[in-house]
């Protein structure tokens, strides 16, 4: 009998997650891991956060060194794209030519950030942040203090602009939106993170996107706002979120639907080819929907479900979403999910005034999520209320105002 081939296709977190659960569960057969980038995997939020506010190394970022692959006999093939999956024939083909047979293949291909295509948008200090190379190049940017202007007041926006004005920089963040993060977080949690960036020099231009980026030669000297204000700017970060890297799922015909189709055990619909991380669409259990979550415990979680069920393992992947963001002195957790529409009041148990409290989106007096801001070791409780909102179980939401009511007692 030949050896088993388990193809990982996309060397990200997801993907060594999913090759190191494959050894830690006995699997002797071949394991290929195959990514675009040169790097060896590593994690992206040290990207916008300790590396790139200087304060971690580079190596921090990386959950293994190259030793540990050759000690798994895990086969690295990086700096190389896939440019094709033949499912009948069961191939993934390089962009070198070269066809790798496989008996399980696992899609942890992530995702691609969305670019502004305007005028100047190709002035080399227009930058985006999803690879470490790009980190590296913002830290040395950073260092010479430019004018910095950063578009879409999302996660990633938000934390940039944070390290940019840790390093010195005057900032101005540009935002379609009347708040940052307002269609995430919803008007009441996304003025803190307004006043937060206010109080620490940050500009913001509110209800205006960008229309161009001015330059002088190759140099960029101005961005141009869609109400017509030219905005002086060295340096442009753009973030305005990342789409799903579908583009070889799509082409060998699996189901793809804001990401690659695949049920609670990560499986599409071939059963020889499973998903996992930013780029999978999964039968959510406990939400009794589908979802895809971009976020980083995700992949960490994602791997490892998606690797014991290439195993045969009977696996369902019900994990409560979870980020997490440090941003100056704000520290915090996410847990849970909503649709914004579907909230009907936001619980505070603390002192928002001071930044340290914890807000719970609530809907007939179950939980749907919670943010713990400044506040910790509250997570597991604050999963254990969103599982039990799941349930349909409904709490009280004087109690869960009150500090002095343990969090525990209410789940």
């Amino acid at each position: 009998m030949s050896e088993r081939v388990f193809v990982i296709v996309g060397a990200s977190l997801a993907g060594a997650k999913a090759a190191e659960t494959l050894r830690a569960e006995g699997f002797d057969g071949r394991v290929v891991l195959v990514g675009e980038e040169n790097d060896l995997p590593y994690e992206r939020p040290p990207l916008s956060k300790g590396y790139l506010l200087g304060n971690d190394p580079r190596e921090q970022a990386f959950p293994h060194d190259r030793a540990w692959y050759d000690e798994q006999k895990i086969e690295l093939l990086l700096g190389q794209a896939a440019t094709a999956i033949d499912r009948t024939a069961k191939t993934v083909t390089l962009a070198d030519g070269t066809a790798l047979s496989y008996d399980k293949l696992l899609l942890a291909t992530g995702s691609r950030v969305r670019t502004l295509d305007i005028a100047g948008s190709d002035l080399p200090q227009v930058r985006y942040l999803r690879r470490i190379e790009e980190s590296e190049a913002l830290r040395a940017a950073f260092a010479e203090r430019p004018q910095v202007v950063v578009a879409g007041a999302g996660w990633i926006g938000l934390e940039t602009a944070a390290a940019a004005r840790a390093a010195g920089c005057d900032v101005t963040v540009v935002e379609l939106d009347t708040l940052p993060l307002r269609r995430v977080l919803g008007d009441e949690v996304a003025t803190v993170f307004r006043d937060l960036h206010t109080e620490h020099g940050v500009t913001f231009r509110f209800g205006t996107g960008l229309r161009e980026f001015g330059g002088l030669e190759d140099r960029l000297t101005h961005v141009v706002t869609e109400s017509g204000e030219e905005v002086p700017a060295d340096l442009a970060i753009v973030g305005v979120g990342i789409r799903p890297a579908v583009e070889l799922a799509e082409a060998a015909g699996l189901t793809v639907d804001n990401g690659v189709v695949v049920d609670a055990s990560l499986r599409t619909d071939d059963p020889d080819v499973y998903a996992c991380g930013d780029v999978a669409s999964w039968d959510h259990p406990g939400l009794k929907r589908r979802l895809r979550v971009e976020h980083w415990a995700n992949a960490l979680n994602g791997g490892p479900a998606a690797a014991k069920a290439m195993l045969g393992q009977d696996v369902t992947y019900d994990p409560v979403p979870y980020f997490f963001t440090d941003q100056y002195d704000l520290g915090m957790e996410f847990a849970g999910w909503f649709e914004p529409k579907g909230v009907e009041r936001v619980v505070f148990r603390g002192d928002k005034a001071t930044r340290e409290f914890i807000a719970f989106w609530t809907a007939g007096g179950r939980v749907l999520a919670g943010m713990n801001v400044n506040v910790w070791d509250v997570t597991d409780d604050i999963q254990a209320l969103v599982r039990a909102g799941w349930a349909g179980t409904a709490v009280d939401l004087d109690r869960l105002a009150d500090p002095d009511v343990p969090l525990s007692s209410l789940a």
